[in-house]
């Protein structure tokens, strides 16, 4: 998922010329503001013009690990996953130990179903003792075998990521998804009404509960669920088409 930031930010670097600064150095400059700029309009989730400010710092710097790591950032969000793959290897090309590319690298694998691929990386990314965010390769870990149908594995990766961070939203719906996808409906239902009363604004647990509420029968609750999800999440959002393809399909 994306998250959407209200403000633009602009970065401007003005190079001075001084004594004892060289041409390189100058260059550098100017590749960082292109980047960080990009990486603005990365977090705003506006990926064309991101990849344009990250293409103008590539011609600079074009083997610096981490603008190739934004790079495939950007060709991720505008679904070129071939580039991203490319992006990412070559920042690791340059960085072997860039666990953060690893992560991105495996997520780009997930995207794809790649499944045994994108294992592989987290792993890699789990190796690594001084990683400062393990819920994040424990969560795609479970998504991961998720995917492989190894129910079993997933779930404990999603239990192992919400040991590290308690309310981590996206385990969370790891859970659940697991739950439905098992058949276990009542479970799943006082699961998510449980995470739900702690996290009331969480719009893809809402979704999770309008699915759960649909395998149920309880097409009136479903529709209520789907509904609150329009009113937390953009309707334009993939999750929010979501909501209105299925609100459409209950009511008429």
């Amino acid at each position: 998922m994306t998250t959407d930031f209200t403000r633009l930010i602009f970065l401007v670097l003005f190079v001075f010329s001084c004594a004892g600064t060289t041409a390189p150095q100058k260059s550098d400059r100017l590749a960082n503001a292109y980047k960080k700029e990009g990486d603005a309009y990365l977090a705003q989730g506006s990926y064309t013009i991101a990849l344009a400010k990250l293409l103008d710092a590539e011609k600079i710097l074009p083997a610096d690990p981490q603008i190739q790591n934004s790079l495939g950032l950007a060709y991720m969000g505008k679904n070129r996953f071939e580039l991203a793959e490319a992006a990412f290897k070559k920042a690791l090309k340059q960085a072997p130990d860039f666990s953060k590319a690893k992560n991105n690298l495996g997520a780009v694998y997930l995207r794809q179903e790649k499944w045994d691929s994108a294992i592989a990386q987290f792993e890699k990314v789990l190796a690594d003792l001084i990683y400062p965010t393990p819920q994040f390769p424990l969560v795609n870990l479970g998504w991961a075998y998720l995917g492989k149908k190894e129910f079993a594995m997933a779930q404990a990766y999603f239990r192992q990521a919400l040991e590290e961070s308690p309310d981590f939203i996206m385990a969370l719906h790891g859970l659940a998804r697991i739950y439905l996808e098992t058949g276990q409906i009542e479970r799943g239902m006082a699961f998510l009404h449980r995470n739900l009363q702690k996290s009331p604004d969480a719009a893809i647990l809402h979704a999770d509960l309008a699915e759960t509420y649909e395998k149920q029968g309880n097409i009136k609750q479903a529709i209520n669920s789907w509904k609150l999800v329009l009113e937390l999440t953009p309707e334009n959002s993939s999750l929010g088409r979501d909501a209105r393809e299925r609100l459409d399909a209950l009511i008429y």
